[in-house]
């Protein structure tokens, strides 16, 4: 089995990181994808990833944190993808639910993540909620340069699940 969505990076793990490792892998979980979800969860993502045997990890910039978009953050996320632990560019994409950072703001950042896994030939972990039609205009010129996507976080309707799988 392997779970393609681990936020190990999260406080709650601080105390029990190495524990909760050993009891998936006990339970048949023989590889993880840690999630990045901003510079510094990135980093430490792609750190654990090297450290725990059978884990890759994502880096990116989620929308909630797509307020901290900024040349500098998109070099350092450039840096994590050229790691040989990073598989994937994200968790990246729309909340318009939410609304941590602005939808523009979250715009941005998910278009430059798309540009970037684009030019680097890398599959893209994307977050989709209550921003479909948005999600999917901004996804679509992109498509055809990836070589893969996962829809980790999706809140729309079956059709709209069928867009989407329709667009694979």
């Amino acid at each position: 089995m392997f779970d393609i969505g681990v936020n190990l990076t999260s406080s709650q793990f601080v105390r029990d990181r190495d524990e909760v490792v050993a009891r998936a892998r006990a339970a048949g979980v023989h590889g993880m994808l840690l999630t990045g979800t901003n510079r510094h969860e990135s980093e430490e993502a792609q750190r654990l990833a090297e450290r725990f045997e059978g884990c890759w990890s994502t880096a990116g910039v989620h929308p909630h944190d797509s307020s901290s978009w900024s040349p500098e953050v998109a070099d350092a996320i450039y840096a994590l993808v050229n790691k040989p632990e990073v598989v994937a560019v994200g968790e990246c994409g729309l909340d318009f639910n939410r609304n941590f950072s602005t939808p523009a703001e979250q715009e941005i950042a998910f278009s430059a993540q798309l540009a970037m896994a684009a030019e680097l030939g890398m599959p893209v972990f994307l977050h989709c909620r209550d921003a479909h039609e948005r999600f999917l205009a901004l996804l679509e010129p992109w498509l055809d340069h990836l070589p893969g996507a996962v829809l980790h976080c999706f809140t729309g309707t079956r059709e709209e699940a069928q867009q989407c799988l329709d667009r694979a």
